[in-house]
């Protein structure tokens, strides 16, 4: 289900993005999405397309990784150079973040329980810890071993019992990870835990392509990573980007469209990964307080900010939390980030400061400081 959400949010962006001159042919992002709508099962190799100049002057490239579709584009006189050195950067990171590739620094690190690290996993896990403690626990990239015993990151699911959840929960805790930023090393507390940094990476990611395009001379870009979009500077015409939200209860409808300049709109559902068993619906966002599919009344939960990474880690925080909460925790924290909240019975809440940049056909409620 992940893999079909995030074809949805690049459809939207060549929707919405078709203002700016595209022309009639088949572009990559179309190409993509008919690769996954004709295969069940897709990896890297599979799906990595070419560079793809399009008539209105933009360069685009479309791949496969971190477990979801991706969009690269730009425009300018080293936009070919700044896209195919992002895809690069896109891979490079997957090859060391990934916890499911055999070899990667993750991996190794879950393996031995811990080790030295490279630049860019220690400054993840720093970041990571720093959330866990500004949101009492809610964000913990030690959860791994509940996400392992759900088989959300194999697709082997399964309904565990209270005393399996018991048994897991005893390894997800952050607050047992000791990071050694002298000797950049990382050490776990406990034997047999292992951490994930899938909630936090593909902010990152996106993070580090704005200073890649940055570094190109590149000020007009967007880029789409699953559920993750980040706009560098605005349209080559001085326009916002426009970026739709989708609606979690209907993959052909959006709750409305969000204009975007040099920022990061990174959205959170239970409609991304799920499996269902005995009728009932099971998400893959974990509650570490709980060990169970989080349960707070939020079914889609996106965060915008100037910083991809935090973007990533509150998107996820937020739909834990639940509405109430994560207004409070906004109000402590309105100027690091805003956000757009769906409840379940369907009320909109959106954060003051992106409330004249938010264009939806439904009611909202805009939540002040």
């Amino acid at each position: 289900m992940k893999k079909i959400s995030s074809i949805v949010i690049s459809a939207l962006l060549c929707l919405c993005l078709a203002g700016c001159g595209a022309s009639g042919q088949t572009s990559q992002s179309e190409a993509a999405q008919t690769a996954a709508q004709e295969s069940e099962t897709v990896s890297l190799e599979d799906v990595k397309f070419d560079l793809y100049k399009g008539e209105d002057g933009s360069v685009s490239q479309d791949i496969f990784a971190m477990d979801t579709y991706m969009t690269v584009k730009a425009y300018g006189d080293q936009a070919e150079e700044a896209v195919t050195a992002s895809v690069n950067e896109i891979e490079r990171l997957d090859n060391l973040l990934s916890t499911g590739m055999q070899g990667s620094e993750i991996a190794q690190l879950n393996d031995a329980g811990g080790g030295a690290v490279s630049e860019d996993t220690e400054y993840l896990i720093g970041r990571s810890l720093d959330l866990y403690q500004s949101t009492d626990g809610t964000f913990d990239i030690a959860i791994y071993p509940v996400m392992q015993l759900w088989g959300f990151p194999t697709q082997d699911y399964h309904v565990p019992d209270d005393e399996e959840i018991a048994q897991a929960l005893s390894l997800a805790d952050a607050a047992q990870i000791s990071l050694d930023e002298e000797n950049h090393t990382v050490s776990f507390g406990k034997t047999d835990m292992e951490i994930d940094l899938g909630g936090i990476a593909k902010g990152y990611t996106s993070s580090r392509i704005a200073e890649i395009f940055s570094s190109y001379g590149v000020t007009s870009g967007i880029v789409s990573l699953g559920g993750n979009v980040q706009a560098i500077g605005s349209k080559t015409d001085g326009t916002p980007w426009k970026v739709g939200i989708q609606d979690p209860d209907d993959s052909s409808a959006y709750l409305g469209i969000l204009s975007l300049t040099d920022k990061a709109a990174i959205t959170s559902g239970g409609y991304e990964r799920y499996f269902e068993e005995d009728g009932k619906t099971y998400h893959h966002i974990i509650d570490p307080a709980t060990g169970r599919p989080a349960d707070s009344g939020v079914i889609s939960s996106t965060v915008i900010s100037s910083d991809g990474t935090l973007a990533d880690g509150l998107s996820t925080t937020l739909f834990i939390m639940g509405a109430d909460k994560a207004f409070a925790y906004w109000r402590e924290n309105s100027q690091d980030f805003d956000f757009i909240l769906e409840d379940e019975d369907g009320r909109l809440y959106v954060s003051e400061g992106i409330a004249d940049s938010f264009d939806t056909d439904r009611g909202m409620t805009v939540v002040h400081p």
